[in-house]
């Protein structure tokens, strides 16, 4: 099943979907299970620290590219604020193998936008409103990465009824990929409808039997519903969607007084951001081990339309299904209109 536009030509891929970059659940598994089904897989740099494992799943992940002649394509996520001390260097490794494609995120991405493009990579940047879109536009990105309400991890304050439509106005030459709330093939033909060209999904992909995190994590997206995601800036110093778990109801979701004015201080912000950073990683980390009470889980709402636990590929391909089932709903739909009008 193919459904061709400008972002899936562009980006060398059969349907336009991309499957997100989550921090600490995105792998390698993943992301070459997503080029088979034809989509883009992503996964974020930061999900590998140690000394040339970075290196060694790009080489990987190049090799299976070129021996599977793979539908799909791969790219990586690029936290570009100067708070990440990996980004240089996942930078440069990155254009010494030539990715294909990024996403950058927090930061200012001028540097990678000029190193990719000097060898044709394609970049989007992840956008919440027109301010950010303007500046990576004037910068030369490829797309932008709208993310809206609804969205897991740094989620955006407008819905993608607005956002989307929005940034299409104000950048009519510029694909959107819209990000946050879809988990259905009918939310993908609502966000074409609104003018995106294609779709980012993460949350659906946690429950799924490749993800890089524990049972209970994946099983916890089947458990719990929208209601059960809240708004909290204690894991990263931005606000951020978690799984409302115990734990994350005893530390609280509100940086204290102290942490708000070290955040904001001139003189101290930039340390600060990396210590809370730092501190948030490793309570992710250790929220993935099993039997931990210490149990916090970044996801979005879509967790309300998770109802098992699957391989990556039977996830894209029900996607596809429900897309074009949608699709000719609405044909049929749209026929009766007009046979109703011309009687």
């Amino acid at each position: 099943m193919q459904l061709k536009n400008t972002v899936t030509q562009s980006l060398e891929i059969e349907f336009p979907i991309i499957m997100a970059p989550m921090f600490l659940v995105s792998n390698e598994a993943m992301v070459t299970a997503a080029m088979d089904a034809g989509i883009m897989g992503c996964f974020p740099s930061l999900n590998y620290r140690k000394e040339g494992e970075f290196e060694k799943v790009l080489d990987n992940l190049n090799e299976y590219r070129a021996k599977t002649n793979s539908k799909g394509s791969y790219g990586i996520n690029l936290i570009v604020q100067r708070t990440n001390p990996l980004y240089a260097k996942h930078l440069a490794a990155a254009v010494e193998r030539k990715v294909p494609f990024y996403i950058t995120s927090l930061g200012n991405p001028k540097e990678t936008i000029e190193k990719a493009h000097s060898y044709g990579a394609k970049v989007y940047c992840d956008v919440t409103n027109l301010e950010h879109a303007k500046k990576c536009y004037d910068l030369g990105c490829d797309g932008f990465i709208a993310v809206g309400q609804g969205a897991g991890g740094h989620a955006g304050p407008y819905p993608q009824q607005l956002l989307v439509p929005t940034l299409r106005k104000h950048f009519p030459d510029t694909p959107v990929i819209s990000a946050g709330g879809v988990a259905h093939g009918s939310g993908i033909v609502s966000m074409l409808a609104l003018g995106a060209e294609g779709v980012s999904i993460g949350t659906l992909f946690i429950a799924s039997t490749e993800g890089g995190v524990s049972q209970d994590y994946k099983q916890a997206m089947v458990d719990y519903g929208m209601e059960d995601i809240v708004m909290s800036d204690k894991i990263s110093g931005t606000p951020c969607t978690i799984v409302n778990t115990p734990y994350a109801k005893k530390i609280g979701y509100k940086q204290n007084w102290l942490e708000k004015a070290l955040s904001t201080n001139k003189r101290t912000k930039k340390y600060f951001k990396m210590l809370v950073q730092l501190r948030g990683m490793k309570r992710l980390e250790s929220a993935l081990q099993p039997a931990t009470y210490k149990t916090l889980w970044v996801a979005g709402q879509s967790v309300e339309m998770i109802d098992e636990i699957r391989p990556c590929k039977e996830i894209v391909e029900k996607l596809k299904v429900e897309t074009f089932e949608t699709l000719d709903q609405l044909s049929k739909m749209a026929k009766n209109q007009v046979a109703k009008v011309e009687a």
